[in-house]
């Protein structure tokens, strides 16, 4: 499926990605690399999340979560000392980590998805500028930081409205600011039903220890109440930049995204100029 340059005694950490990184190819590589998955998530839809990936959350979730663990499939053969999953990306990380089963993660997924889509409202929009800066804008136009995801890179959640002012007055500051094409505004107190829910689920669900060490994005530290961490994430930011520093504070060498696209390893040399990433490139069925 795809071959990482050979790594010597580095240190891995291997990166899982969340909405928005979804490519082209990535659904005939999940059919090629794991049909099983992609039949238990369209029993669990009752639909292909691929097909419909563009109708919200509760389709595009559950597809990247398949092409995430069909990226972890092909990267058995590196040893990994670190993980971690920006927003969604957390299940596939914990999934990978053995934490908790592919079929429980699933259902998680399936789950969250629909929660969020249905807590729905709001936006989102991507500042370029510093948390300092960004966190000062979020406070004069009543919004949240939703992620903070580079040195220059915070995204903002809240009402639409706010969001179209706050784009506005970001711009007019010559601070560049982009409106996302999101249907909520996630990781934001908007979000609060939808973690309520996921609570009462996560409670019967089974979860064990992570066999590698998962590090949380609400905490930028490893996992250690995974239930609570995982309900926390849907109304608390991203702190993606602190796990990148972490990560290699705790010794990564290498950073691996073994999910679609390659966002998280732009976001990993804009917080660490100069460092050594990799992604897994999915197959499509016919190569």
């Amino acid at each position: 499926m795809h071959t990482l340059r050979r790594s010597g005694a580095r240190v891995i950490a291997v990166l899982f990605p969340g909405q928005g990184s979804q490519t082209a190819e990535m659904a005939s590589a999940v059919q090629r690399a794991r049909p099983d998955l992609l039949a238990r998530c369209r029993e669990a839809l009752g639909a292909d999340p691929f097909e419909r990936i563009g109708e919200g959350t509760h389709m595009a979730q559950p597809a990247i979560y398949c092409a995430s663990l069909a990226g972890w499939s092909s990267l058995s053969e590196i040893s990994v000392s670190l993980m971690a999953g920006h927003s969604l990306g957390e299940l596939a990380a914990l999934v990978a980590a053995g934490a908790i089963s592919e079929l429980e993660g699933l259902r998680l997924v399936v789950l969250r998805g629909r929660l969020m889509h249905e807590a729905g409202g709001g936006g989102m929009m991507a500042v370029g500028a510093p948390l300092p800066e960004a966190t000062k804008l979020a406070e004069r136009f009543g919004l949240a930081v939703a992620n903070d995801n580079a040195p220059e890179q915070v995204v903002l959640s809240g009402d639409e409205s706010a969001i179209g002012a706050a784009c506005a007055g970001a711009k007019a500051a010559g601070v560049r600011a982009t409106r996302l094409s999101v249907s909520g505004a996630f990781h934001s107190p908007a979000m609060a039903s939808a973690a309520d829910a996921l609570k009462d689920a996560l409670s019967r669900a089974t979860i064990g220890e992570p066999r590698i060490p998962v590090l949380s994005g609400v905490t930028a530290t490893p996992f250690d109440d995974v239930r609570a961490r995982l309900v926390e994430s849907l109304t608390s930011p991203v702190r993606w930049r602190e796990i990148v520093l972490e990560l290699s504070r705790r010794g990564a060498t290498r950073f691996v995204e073994a999910g679609p696209g390659r966002v998280l390893s732009g976001l990993v040399r804009k917080t660490i100029p100069g460092a050594d990433t990799d992604a897994v490139v999915l197959q499509p069925a016919h190569a």
